[in-house]
């Protein structure tokens, strides 16, 4: 057939054979096709239908693909190609390890997909330590490096895999693809197999993702779905790190986890990255650091990767760029931090179901508890048939039926049965059911030295130790359910200590990209042509900023806009104000006086933007055109200036000149008009003294679940902290730091202690002093260090049993071992030692062995004194050069164009004289 004679047509051809397909529900792979047949060509020109051909074809080709390929199946949680490996190692099975090379061969029999699909699937199961006991290189998890040659690795089943994939008896089984062997449909797996490995694939229309769980968690939630308690089950990845399962989902389609690497601090320049995320290597998360850095989103000097055995990736810092912002960084901008997208997709009857991860486990527990049952029904079967036929042997040779005239002078094979039959049926209560011909004809096959041996009492032994496995295999079927408890819990007891969570499960705050990314371009306006952008070097430079940050711009004549950065960007002239906008930024406050209309009145508003649209146009004014700004600040912490208004002199006006403090403004929303500052055309408004904020402290607050500050009331509230002000962090370890309250600062999971910094604090401290070894009693203040320091010496091996800040703490001490005699001493740490500095050693308790040591509530308060309000502070500078300082007569002189009869430095020389 050429390609010619090949064309997709409508209409029904001539002379040909067909047969109308037959569309069956679902995807079933019980050997049977759909029911399109080729059509048969005769001598004639013929047409075929090429789009029936693609249509039933292509059905075919997804649902193997589906059901043989990608997608693992919910009962033993294997795809096709590793259930086919478990088969081959387990008949291949001696004790000891077995070439790869070897079992690919061996697993050709039944997988007709070539042997390198079989040799990925194999190392793949060698790489996740649970089924397969690997020797040689098997490559690596955290680097990617792949596994050596067939030739050179080796493997055998796990204990594990012995204990809970394989059973023959209870195993259904089908003839592999050539008919020349048989392989199971399924394992007969006693474990949630799929869930503790997890599995990925891509199929034909859907893809199936099951992330891994923990090992030791799905044996306690296999446990309590059969006591009928809720459970809850969290992923768990071999290559660790941080995960946030807040969308999680129970695993269902549509959920999502975010998941992130461990980075520490090993000092101020340098971080170092312990575990990564689950699907990434140390190679590409080293990639994806140098292209951040080569975008400008971070700024390092170099990456070392040292991983070998465990992930090690140190990131050096450039000179000047903060470490906490860093870690902030490679969260948003590298692979340090990915989100995944489970899909639960297995293979049930015969079709693809999306379940969720506790739907799995449920039908996984109910199989394991079908399984243990048929196990013991066969095993039951089989001490039964024991039982009976070591009763006839019993009774067949202590009976001496085989000396019998009628059974030694039998004619032929069915006398002598009929009459060991008929022997027997005095003895029928004995057996615990009728005896047949095949058991007499298996009596006929003992030989005479087994008879001349037999022992009555081993006999009548062994008959009562069938009968009491029969009632111990009897009680388990009637308590199946405990009997598959203690399946679990056995198996948690004998593996689970090999299988510890290695990914530590917490909640993540949400990284703003533009608070994180480093300022790699200066931006630059061109007042004369109306043109901002980066690109522009020859112009007027005002500020640094990022590529994804965006811009304010307010214009002279009140409107504003934002926009984002580029590299040149015609936004008009008469550009006021111009910087890098912050969103939902609330402390920026802008102050501003604008007159409304050409000869309208003034007036003074304090506003913040905390979010608008994009390129979208806004006015400070109410609209009326002709009007202007005629004073504009932008404050970071909502300060509050005084400002001087000068009025055009006018008859009969008696102010000219007076001053505003911004202060006594409120701050309003933008599209407020503000309050009026004057009716009088205004000639000019400068500044006359800076002020302090007007919003008070900021208000800090300690979240635990994310180790991170927030302004959002989230934790515990640290107090309110002005500029100058600094928190207290107390580690268990004994180490102590303070820090700024900037949000970007991360902190260790062993606080014990932190709040804002008091210098006059008195802290009283138990240890034991791991040289001295002895209980040890201190009290002393901490110093404001952003290097870490420690209050309890420099061994390791000391232990903090007591830390409070209480002014007057009592200490209770219990003695123990030799001395557990002794009346428990109750100390006054006040009275007992003096305050000293933190380096000090302290004063021993006691030099008897001490037991339990805890604070008793104190008894002395310290006297309750009222503290001082704390003034507000106007920052003076009439130095400044932006300060209007000069008298009235001077502004009057400027208005009327009067020139003055003597020169400044006259001027000095006469106050210098006064």
């Amino acid at each position: 057939m050429f390609p010619e004679d090949i064309i997709d047509d409508i209409g029904e051809p001539e002379n040909l054979e067909y047969e109308e397909p037959v569309m069956e529900e679902g995807l079933e792979n019980d050997g049977a096709h759909s029911g399109y047949k080729v059509p048969v060509k005769d001598a004639g020109d013929n047409q075929l239908h090429l789009s029936g051909m693609f249509q039933h074809w292509f059905m075919d080709y997804a649902s193997y693909v589906i059901l043989e390929r990608a997608v693992p199946h919910i009962t033993d949680g294997l795809k096709p190609v590793q259930r086919r490996i478990m088969h081959s190692m387990k008949r291949m099975d001696d004790g000891r390890y077995n070439k790869v090379a070897n079992i690919i061969g061996h697993t050709m029999q039944f997988h007709p997909h070539g042997d390198a699909s079989i040799g990925d699937a194999l190392v793949q199961l060698g790489q996740k330590d649970l089924l397969v006991d690997c020797q040689g290189n098997w490559g690596n998890v955290f680097t990617g490096d792949g596994a050596a040659a067939a030739r050179y690795i080796e493997a055998r089943l796990s204990k594990f895999a012995l204990e809970t994939l394989f059973n023959p008896k209870t195993t259904e089984w089908k003839p592999s693809y050539d008919g020349r062997n048989k392989e199971p449909v399924t394992l007969p797996v006693k474990f949630p197999l799929l869930l503790v490995q997890g599995a990925e694939g891509i199929a034909v229309g859907l893809s199936s993702k099951v992330l891994p769980h923990n090992f030791n968690e799905l044996c306690d939630a296999a446990v309590a779905h059969l006591q009928g308690e809720k459970f809850t089950l969290y992923p768990d990845f071999q290559t660790g790190g941080y995960i946030d399962v807040g969308k999680y989902n129970d695993g269902e389609r549509g959920g999502s986890v975010k998941v992130r690497a461990k980075i520490s601090k090993l000092d101020n320049k340098t971080l170092v990255i312990n575990d990564i995320p689950y699907g990434r290597t140390s190679s590409s998360v080293v990639e994806s650091i140098l292209r951040a850095n080569e975008k400008g989103k971070i700024k390092i000097r170099k990456v070392d990767d040292i991983t070998a055995q465990n992930v090690e990736i140190h990131v050096h810092l450039a000179p000047g760029v903060s470490s906490d912002k860093t870690i902030d960084a490679l969260y948003a901008f590298t692979d340090c931090e990915i989100s995944i997208s489970p899909n639960c997709c297995v293979i049930e009857e015969n079709k693809p179901y999306f379940l969720t991860v506790s739907r799995i486990l449920e039908d996984t527990t109910e199989n394991t508890l079908g399984l243990l049952k048929l196990e013991l029904e066969i095993k039951k079967s089989e001490l039964e048939e024991s039982l009976h036929f070591s009763s006839l042997e019993k009774i067949f040779i202590e009976e001496r039926i085989y000396k019998d005239k009628e059974f030694e002078n039998a004619a032929n094979m069915d006398a002598a049965v009929e009459h060991t039959g008929k022997r027997l049926d005095k003895f029928a209560m004995l057996f615990i059911r009728e005896v047949t011909r095949e058991d007499i004809m298996k009596l006929m096959e003992i030989k005479m030295g087994r008879i001349l041996k037999f022992n009555s009492d081993k006999a009548d032994e062994l008959i009562a130790r069938h009968k009491e496995e029969i009632e111990e295999i009897k009680h388990n079927i009637e308590n199946i359910v405990d009997y598959t408890v203690s399946w679990y819990v056995m198996l948690k007891e004998k593996y689970g200590k090999n299988y510890p969570r290695k990914t530590e499960i917490r909640s993540f705050d949400t990284i703003e990209a533009t608070k994180v990314v480093e300022a790699n371009e200066k931006l630059y306006i061109n007042r004369e042509e109306g043109f901002i952008g980066t690109a522009l070097k020859k112009d007027e430079y005002v500020c640094n900023c990022s590529d994804i940050d965006d811009v304010i711009i307010f214009y002279k004549d009140g409107k504003y806009k934002i926009v984002k950065v580029s590299d040149k960007m015609f936004v008009g002239k008469n550009v006021l104000y111009l910087y890098v906008f912050r969103r939902n930024d609330a402390r920026t406050i802008y102050n501003v006086v604008y007159r409304h209309g050409k000869h309208g009145p003034g007036y003074i508003k304090r506003f913040a933007v905390t979010g608008i649209t994009r390129d979208k146009e806004y006015d400070v004014t109410q609209g009326e055109e002709g009007s202007r700004v005629m004073y504009f600040s932008a404050n970071p912490n909502g300060e509050a200036e005084t400002i001087r208004v000068i009025l055009k002199p006018k008859p009969r006006q008696k102010i000219l000149v007076f001053e505003k403090d911004f202060s006594d403004i409120a701050i309003k929303g933008r599209q407020s008009m503000g309050n009026i500052l004057t009716k009088a055309e205004m000639h000019k408004i400068s500044l006359k003294q800076k002020g302090g904020s007007t919003l008070g402290g900021r208000k800090v607050w300690f979240d635990r679940d994310v180790l991170r500050l927030n302004y959002d009331g989230r934790g515990k509230f640290l107090g309110e902290f002005q500029s100058d002000d600094r928190i207290l962090v107390v580690n268990k370890n004994g180490e102590f730091y303070t820090s700024n309250f900037d949000l970007s600062n991360h902190y260790e999971a062993d606080i014990i202690r932190i709040e804002k910094f008091d210098a006059n604090k008195t802290w009283t401290a138990v240890l034991f002093d791991a040289d001295q070894q002895f209980m040890y009693l201190k009290r002393f203040t901490f110093e404001a260090s952003a290097k870490k320091q420690n209050f309890m010496g420099e061994n390791r091996e000391s232990k903090l049993q007591i830390l409070t800040d209480t002014v007057y703490p009592r200490i209770q001490v219990t003695f123990g071992g030799r001395d557990s005699y002794r009346e428990a001493l109750v100390i006054d740490a006040d009275e007992f030692i003096a305050v000293k500095g933190y380096k000090a050693k302290g004063k021993r308790l006691s030099t008897f062995e001490t037991g339990e040591i805890k604070e008793l509530e104190p008894v002395r308060f310290p006297e309750v004194t009222a503290e001082e309000d704390r003034k507000f502070e106007v920052q003076i500078d009439d130095d400044d050069d932006e300060a209007d300082n000069r008298s009235i007569s001077e502004i009057i002189d400027e208005i009327t164009g009067q020139k003055s009869l003597f020169d400044e430095d006259d001027k000095d020389d006469e106050e210098d004289e006064e």
